[in-house]
């Protein structure tokens, strides 16, 4: 059986970045090709709320990051998930915005998606908030997803040269 991913918001986004700055080239490479690699090899879902935190921003390439997200399967939303969205606020797991990264958390989480990829490193692919979010998904009889971002998913060829062989 295929691995289960979340695509958070911010992936499609940085698929089609635009910003010059080196940082933001490399994130937009690292998305695409962990993207190439993905559509082969998991089973890519995401949600109603990526499709519509996309739908209400103004950038330039709206059109595309729909389009990109567009056949990936959505992941239904019903009261238990809301509940449990309600309890991340509640333990300040994540922001209180119900919205937003506490119902990306929710979903990827009673879906049991093996990954949530995201490039959003201040509230979700962050290690400092792993235990608290693994401790309240314990709480609540919950699957942890590993919380990550593209990059790390990319992996490598154990054959490759790596720095200090």
């Amino acid at each position: 059986m295929a691995q289960r991913t979340y695509v958070e918001t911010s992936i499609p986004s940085f698929y089609f970045e635009v910003r010059t700055e080196a940082e933001m080239v490399a994130r937009r490479e690292w998305t695409r090709t962990w993207w190439v690699n993905a559509i082969g090899t998991t089973e890519l879902v995401t949600s109603l709320a990526v499709v519509e935190e996309l739908e209400r921003g103004e950038f330039h390439a709206k059109e595309d990051c729909l389009t990109l997200i567009a056949t990936l399967p959505v992941l239904a939303v019903d009261e238990a998930i809301v509940e449990i969205v309600q309890a991340y606020i509640r333990h300040r797991v994540m922001p209180a915005d119900p919205t937003g990264d506490a119902l990306h958390l929710a979903l990827a989480s009673y879906h049991r998606c093996d990954f949530l990829v995201t490039w959003n490193c201040k509230h979700l692919a962050n290690a400092n908030k792993f235990g608290h979010i693994r401790r309240v998904n314990g709480l609540l009889g919950l699957f942890t997803p590993a919380l990550v971002t593209p990059l790390e998913l990319l992996g490598g060829d154990d054959d490759e040269e790596r720095p200090g062989n």
